[in-house]
């Protein structure tokens, strides 16, 4: 008849003599790593994140440029002023306004 009761693994004594320290194991640096799934909601996670940033920074130039061309126009327009009667740079004004709306 064989006895079917688990015995825990017999240790001997250590071999540095200090039997009070507790027993080590073994040295295993891959397994705490994450698993794939983990991984792969992580990159997703950070790709979305790079992709809100990249377009938040888009948003920034763009202003940033609408406001300069903003900025040459007006200075255009006045050098115009200086040139022409302040009338038909008027009338240019609304004539370039509506001919931007068409083409957009």
């Amino acid at each position: 008849m064989a006895s079917t009761t688990a015995q825990a693994p017999v240790h001997g004594q250590r071999v540095n003599g200090k039997q009070w320290h507790g027993t080590r194991k073994a040295f295993r640096p891959t397994s705490g790593l994450t698993s794939y799934d983990i991984r792969k909601k992580r990159t997703a996670h950070e790709a979305e994140v790079s992709k809100t940033e990249t377009e938040m920074k888009e948003r920034k130039v763009q202003a940033i440029k609408d406001k300069r061309a903003a900025e040459e126009e007006k200075e255009r327009f006045a050098k115009m002023e200086e040139k022409m009667h302040k009338k038909r740079v008027e009338r240019l004004k609304r004539r370039e306004k509506r001919n931007k709306l068409l083409k957009s």
